[in-house]
């Protein structure tokens, strides 16, 4: 087992990791804000979301943005407040989920599908693509509740946790210049291991949070599985991130059910150095 510090606790349920400009921001799922946490102080609330924070990520011009999940909004942290940047009301047939921004500022963002829970079959939902204006598009249709998101090869393809597909797996796209996506295929199945959040080295390797197995998961980019890190708690989200992009920041929690996490708040934000980062 790798050795993890624990750089954050009681936590009702932390997700959505991402590493910028010096810090991890997250969301506190149940506990409604986003935080932004720099290794070796306590974490910052940055933002309430009533309507639940999952997804984060950022414009060109540093502007936060936030999916609230409930709302099935994409919110806009602004220098005067609040805005919504974009209503997702027409594409996600569910929930809100994880979003990935790429450099652009288009954003990825998924949803639940339906109101169900393992073991039962989900409802196959799109995948939505908001431009940088806010305009709002189906990315691609079908998706087994599109969870965390990450680009590799330069950016040309997108790889897309179906976390309730029968068999769990990654899916990859190839991504076109104004970001729509084709080429839909299947790069690993998984098993037992239900892919949640993921991140991508600098290597384009893909770092995979299975919280049902208890471990993370390291992916060629080819789709073989080459390493397992067992967490002591189950990871739902993971991120690479400090000064030399080789901390690998993770997201914790016995539980991802609502009433009990919040009741517990044994959520954690852990970190590990790991190589190929």
């Amino acid at each position: 087992m790798s050795d993890f510090e624990v750089l954050a606790r009681g936590l009702a349920f932390p997700e959505g990791p991402r590493w910028h400009d010096g810090a991890l921001w997250f969301s506190d799922m149940y506990g409604g804000e986003v935080l932004r946490l720099v290794p070796g102080a306590a974490p910052e609330h940055v933002l309430a979301v009533p309507g639940s924070p999952s997804g984060l990520g950022f414009l060109p011009d540093g502007r936060l943005l936030v999916v609230s999940m409930h709302d099935r909004q994409v919110l806009r942290l602004d220098p005067d407040g609040v805005q919504v940047h974009a209503d997702l009301t027409g594409v996600a047939s569910w929930h809100t989920n994880d979003m990935l921004v790429d450099p652009a500022g288009r954003a990825y963002v998924g949803n639940f599908g339906d109101a169900s829970a393992p073991p039962d079959p989900v409802t196959p939902a799109n995948l939505a693509l908001v431009q940088p204006d806010g305009t709002v598009s189906v990315a691609a249709p079908g998706l087994h509740l599109a969870n965390g998101m990450a680009l590799i090869d330069g950016g040309r393809t997108l790889v897309v946790a179906e976390t309730r597909a029968l068999p769990p797996r990654l899916t990859a796209f190839d991504v076109a210049a104004d970001g729509s996506l084709s080429g839909r295929r299947v790069l690993v199945e998984l098993g037992a291991a239900l892919p949640d959040g993921i991140c991508a080295d600098a290597a384009d390797h893909l770092w995979v949070a299975s919280p049902f197995t208890g471990e993370i998961l390291r992916v060629t980019p080819d789709g073989a599985i080459e390493r397992r890190l067992d967490v002591p708690q189950p990871p739902y989200a993971c991120m690479l991130g400090g000064g030399d992009g080789r901390t690998l920041f993770v997201c914790t929690s016995d539980t991802w059910r609502p009433d009990e996490a919040l009741a517990a708040r044994a959520g954690q934000i852990l970190a590990t150095r790991v190589d190929g980062g």
